[in-house]
C-alpha cells in the first residue's frame, strides 16, 4: 500500500476496526507501511473523536459494526458456536433470537420444529427461519438499526414484555465477570429485555470477546444459564467464568 496522508489512513484504520473490532499496531503498521508510532498516533486521534478505544497493543471498536462486518469476522469461531447450541433448541414452544451472527448462523441449522416459534430482533434471522416446516419466526417490531440489521428501541421492548419465552439464545459484544455488555445502550436495553422474558439465558461468544471491554451493561450472569464458546469447557481460559455461570460449552 503506498503510503497515504493522515486523514487516509484514519480513514482506513476506522474502516478496518469496523469490520474486525479488534486491530493490532503491528497489523495497521504492516498494511499501511508506516511505523508503530505513527499509527499509534493515528488511533489515539481516532479515540479522542470517539468509536475506538485504546488498548495494549492496538485498538478495539467500541461503535456499532454492521452486519455484513460481523458475518465475515470469526467465521468458523461462530459456526463451532452454532454447532454447540443447535441440541439446546427445543422442538417446540416459544424461544428467542438475538441479532447477532452468531444467532444467524444457528437459524440457518435449525431444519424445522414440531410446533416452534422464534422471536427476534434480527430482520435478517427472521428471513433465515422462513419456510421452515413446523416453525413460525415473529419479528419484535421496533426502529431498524440500518447499522446491525435489527429492531430496537420502546416498540421492541415493549413488546417483549409481554411474552413468555422458555429460552434465549444471544451473543454479545464482549463478557467480562460482570456479565454480557454491548456497544449501544439500545442494544444493551433489549438484550436485556429479552433475558427478563425468559425462563433459561443461552450466551455463545467466540473467545476474542471474552474480558473485552464495550460499552453499555446487559445481561448480568445471575440470568446467564449457559456459556458457549468454541474453545473445550475445560480450557484455562474459560477459568474465570466457572462458577459463575452453571453450564459451559
Amino acid at each position: 500500500m503506498t503510503s497515504l496522508a493522515a486523514e487516509q489512513r484514519r480513514a482506513w484504520l476506522l474502516s478496518r476496526l469496523r469490520e474486525t473490532q479488534r486491530l493490532s499496531l503491528a497489523e495497521a503498521a504492516s498494511e499501511l507501511e508506516v511505523s508503530e508510532m505513527t499509527v499509534r498516533r493515528d488511533l489515539d486521534r481516532l479515540e479522542e473523536s470517539g468509536g475506538i478505544r485504546r488498548v495494549r497493543g492496538g485498538a478495539l471498536y467500541t461503535g456499532p459494526v454492521s452486519f455484513q462486518g460481523r458475518e465475515r469476522s470469526y467465521a468458523d469461531e461462530k459456526i463451532a458456536i452454532a454447532e454447540k447450541l443447535l441440541p439446546l433448541v427445543p422442538d417446540r414452544g416459544m424461544i428467542a433470537f438475538d441479532s447477532s451472527t452468531t444467532m444467524h448462523r444457528l437459524a440457518q441449522r435449525i431444519v424445522g420444529g414440531g410446533d416452534l416459534c422464534v422471536v427476534t430482533n434480527g430482520m435478517l434471522t427472521f428471513q433465515a427461519l422462513q419456510e421452515r416446516p413446523g416453525l413460525t419466526a415473529v419479528l419484535t417490531g421496533g426502529a431498524a438499526d440500518r447499522r446491525s440489521d435489527s429492531l430496537i428501541g420502546p416498540v421492541a421492548t415493549r413488546f417483549l414484555s409481554g411474552v413468555h419465552l422458555s429460552a434465549f439464545f444471544a451473543s454479545a459484544a464482549s463478557v467480562d465477570e460482570r456479565g454480557c455488555h454491548e456497544n449501544t445502550l439500545e442494544e444493551a436495553e433489549i438484550k436485556l429485555a429479552f433475558a427478563r422474558a425468559s425462563d433459561r439465558v443461552i450466551i455463545g461468544v467466540h473467545a476474542e470477546k471474552l474480558g473485552n471491554p464495550a460499552t453499555a451493561a446487559a445481561v448480568e450472569f445471575e440470568r446467564i444459564d449457559t456459556l458457549a464458546t468454541e474453545l473445550s469447557p475445560d480450557t484455562r481460559e474459560l477459568e474465570p467464568y466457572r462458577g459463575l455461570v452453571p453450564e459451559l460449552l
